[in-house]
């Protein structure tokens, strides 16, 4: 039984640490270059899932960018670009790059004037650049290499506005717009060159990127991996008389925690919403809520719960086991919107893919074994029942005279 206990929090412990460590591990640090480019900064830029490589000469103020993305579609567009005003799109000095017709990386230089196609205007920047190249990395990323002269009154500031953008694709030299969403409207921020930083405004993990991490690692620990998890406990673990009263005290600890992980986060997606003001996912916040009411219903059963000889033991079991159901596939599924909303490196979905597949594997092996135990325990019942009948003698057999 100790073993059994055991063994479940090592399986908790490993489910917790596979989410926490995706979203506290760098990545810019680990993408190689091809030439003898060396940088010393490198920053995980906060939307996009694009990374920005620089180094910054203060005696002759010149910056050297190596600015990595992957586009919108596989013919797409990536840009990266100075603010000399704000952090913003408008007014823009943009390096962009995209593949031709001929599937040729090309980059360009653009003045961004506004926010329409017509604002776009292929041309000569507002400062010097030059070694601007662009090139085709492995999985479909594109990177884009420059040096530039900064502006003497950004350079004694020592920050710079700068944005980033992917899109779908160039058309006869125009390109094509990208998407509205809150990854893009939030690729912006401001570059510190003398540290490598960045302000709360982008550039780094700022404050807000944080929250968002932890809003979605907090709810796919509980609702995406824990409540599952106490699932198969409960389903599964009582089967086995050693495992008895063990399974239930686990089965609630897991439960119990899942939802206090879960309110946790969903409170921080609250405050999430509070401060994004005409930004809303309302599929994903209204999954949020049912989960939040039906996990509450949850907590209620366990202190509703009747004897097993009581009347109403039976419809108790029809409430409780159909609301847990509802809570792991909601839970599972809001999840999924979660990741397409938080749009974190395709590995981690993948990730969470196979501890569900795990997860799964593991449920459908006990099922096997369970079912096996069953039927086991019914053959061995109907072996050992007395004959129904007189002196050993069934009731179709007539007494001897």
């Amino acid at each position: 039984m100790a073993s059994l206990h055991f063994s479940a929090l090592i399986l908790c412990s490993c489910l917790w640490a596979s989410l926490i460590s995706p979203a506290l591990s760098q990545k810019c640090s680990s993408l190689k270059f091809t030439n003898s480019n060396t940088y010393p900064h490198c920053l995980d830029l906060p939307s996009l899932s694009s990374y920005l490589h620089f180094t910054y000469d203060s005696s002759n103020s010149t910056l050297a960018v190596s600015f990595s993305a992957s586009p919108a579609k596989p013919n797409g567009w990536i840009s990266w670009a100075i603010n000399p005003v704000a952090p913003a799109m408008g007014g823009a000095q943009a390096l962009l790059a995209y593949k031709d017709e001929k599937g040729t990386v090309t980059l360009n230089t653009y003045n961004i004037s506004g926010y329409t196609g017509a604002s776009i205007v292929k041309g000569k920047l507002a400062f010097d650049v030059w070694d601007t190249r662009a090139e085709a990395e492995s999985g479909g990323a594109m990177r884009i290499f420059a040096k530039l002269k900064v502006p003497a009154e950004l350079a004694a500031k020592g920050k710079l506005n700068h944005v980033w953008q992917v899109g779908p694709g160039v058309q006869s030299g125009a390109v094509l717009p990208h998407d509205m969403g809150t990854q893009n409207l939030q690729a912006k921020g401001t570059l510190d060159l003398n540290g490598g930083q960045s302000s709360s405004s982008g550039g780094g993990l700022d404050s807000r990127t944080r929250k968002k991490n932890i809003h979605g690692i907090l709810n796919a620990v509980s609702w995406g991996i824990l409540f599952p998890a106490g699932v198969i406990i409960a389903r599964y673990l009582r089967t086995f008389q050693s495992a008895d009263p063990a399974w239930f005290y686990l089965h609630v600890s897991c439960q119990v925690s899942a939802y206090a992980i879960g309110v946790a986060g969903w409170a921080t997606g609250l405050r999430l919403g509070s401060q994004s003001k005409g930004i809303q996912f309302t599929g994903h916040r209204n999954i949020g809520i049912a989960l939040f009411a039906l996990a509450t219903l949850q907590i209620f059963a366990l202190f509703l719960r009747p004897k097993k000889d009581h009347k109403f033991r039976t419809y108790w079991n029809f409430y409780h086991h159909g609301v847990g159901y509802a809570v792991v596939i909601l839970g599972i599924l809001n999840v999924f919107k979660g990741l397409d909303i938080l749009q974190p490196e395709y590995k981690w979905k993948t990730a969470y893919i196979i501890v569900l597949a795990s997860l799964g594997g593991i449920a459908v092996l006990l099922e096997l074994i369970t079912w096996g135990i069953v039927l086991k325990r019914k053959k061995s019942s109907k072996s050992t029942k007395p004959y129904d009948g007189y002196n050993g003698q069934s009731r179709d057999q007539p007494l001897a005279a």
